[in-house]
């Protein structure tokens, strides 16, 4: 049975980083020159996908100082937010100053606020011209993000504290190229692996563009990385696809790239049990979409971590629940689980929950809501729940002891 930890150690190291963590397209609305606006405005009838467009979002596009004032009441000293390559490089090699001044403006509100900014480039989403002419799939994809990678240091400078490059680049490759439920909704292995490569060039030439601006600037990926274990442990063969489906997910495309690395972004959401070869998870405790927690998973993520010895920052951890009843021992248990880490060696450095805002959950939509803070999506009116004041609790005390 998973089940929710119970506290030992309390106290976390002086300097963590609390957070929250969003995205661009997720929450500010009319991100009209994306491909993920078009593939969402262009539905066929008889695609299922997506439920929903995203439309205004939660307009955080405007009310983004009202968010970073949420940030500060759950007494967090860090962010994480994206920038949108699509608003900031409209048509290919021309580079739009009215969005990079607004997201100067943006950026300047969090750090007069007194978060450190975590930023990343490339959140899922994509100008429409790579969309419709290269595509990640495309050889000169790689080259073509680290001209705009480049730009944004030029541009940002040190209004970004942590560059992060790539959000979860194998969960865009199955979703956009083996699954095919996102754009550009193809279903081909190959064009997958391909993507996978280019994923690791496009980081490794967007840091050292990025370090070419200024060697001192922190430069990251964040990867998503799900814990497999075999359901009896003495399964040699269960034990043997447990570790090879997580090398799959995890070091295969963290160990090409080590050395352009100055810190590790984990998303940590899943872990699944292996039972001849098939999943066989308990689900005795799961989210809104059905996603099993099981915190002793995220420990186990972090110590195998370890090996890379480099800073490692919780990026995303969270879960789909409307009625706020599992979020506090969610979060509390989460937690529990990077101290232990922590007393066992692991540089963990901050945490930011998933999510701040309940958003656009991608292709389901707006339903699954993940935030701290419910969003009404006709007046756009934030409000926090029961969770937000106990994550802002932890927060100021920099314990779980409270």
């Amino acid at each position: 049975m998973a089940k929710f930890l119970n506290a030992s150690l309390s106290k976390f190291p002086k300097g963590f980083l609390w957070g929250t963590s969003t995205s661009a397209h997720q929450i500010e609305g009319n991100n009209t020159n994306s491909d993920w606006w078009y593939w969402e405005q262009n539905k066929p009838k008889n695609r299922k996908w997506p439920l929903e467009p995203s439309n205004k979002a939660c307009n955080s596009y405007n009310l983004y100082s009202t968010d970073f004032d949420l940030c500060k009441k759950l007494n967090n000293n860090a962010v994480r937010i994206s920038v949108e390559w699509a608003r900031l490089e409209p048509k290919q090699g021309t580079f739009s100053k009215k969005e990079f001044n607004h997201y100067k403006k943006v950026l300047k509100d969090a750090k007069n606020k007194g978060l450190k900014t975590f930023v990343t480039l490339h959140h899922f989403t994509s100008p429409l011209w790579f969309y419709k002419k290269y595509g990640w799939h495309n050889p000169k994809s790689a080259k073509l993000f680290a001209i705009y990678a480049k730009k944004c240091a030029k541009e940002f400078g040190d209004l970004i504290d942590y560059y992060i490059t790539i959000n979860e680049p194998q969960v865009y490759l199955y979703m956009s190229y083996l699954k095919g439920v996102w754009p550009p909704s193809k279903k081909n292995p190959f064009l997958a692996f391909i993507t996978n490569l280019n994923f690791m060039y496009a980081h490794s030439l967007s840091y050292k563009a990025i370090k070419s601006v200024n060697s001192d600037y922190a430069v990251g990926i964040v990867k998503n990385i799900a814990w497999y274990e075999p359901k009896n442990k003495y399964n040699l063969l269960d034990l043997i696809v447990s570790k090879f489906l997580y090398f799959l997910g995890a070091d295969s495309l963290l160990l090409p790239i080590k050395k352009y690395l100055d810190f590790i972004g984990l998303n940590y959401y899943f872990s699944n049990r292996i039972n001849f070869f098939k999943n066989a998870n308990p689900n005795d405790i799961v989210s809104d979409l059905g996603w099993w927690i099981y915190p002793k998973g995220l420990e186990h993520v972090l110590i195998s971590l370890k090996k890379y010895n480099l800073p490692i920052y919780i990026t995303e951890n969270g879960l789909a629940d409307s009625k706020d009843a599992l979020r506090i021992k969610f979060i509390k248990s989460m937690l529990q689980s990077c101290l232990n880490a922590i007393n066992k060696g692991v540089k963990l450095k901050g945490y930011f929950y998933w999510s701040l805002l309940d958003n656009y959950e991608w292709h389901e939509g707006f339903w699954p809501k993940f935030g701290l803070v419910h969003v009404n999506l006709k007046t756009f009116k934030r409000t926090p729940r029961k969770s937000f004041y106990y994550y802002s609790k932890i927060a100021k005390l920099n314990s779980l002891k409270i």
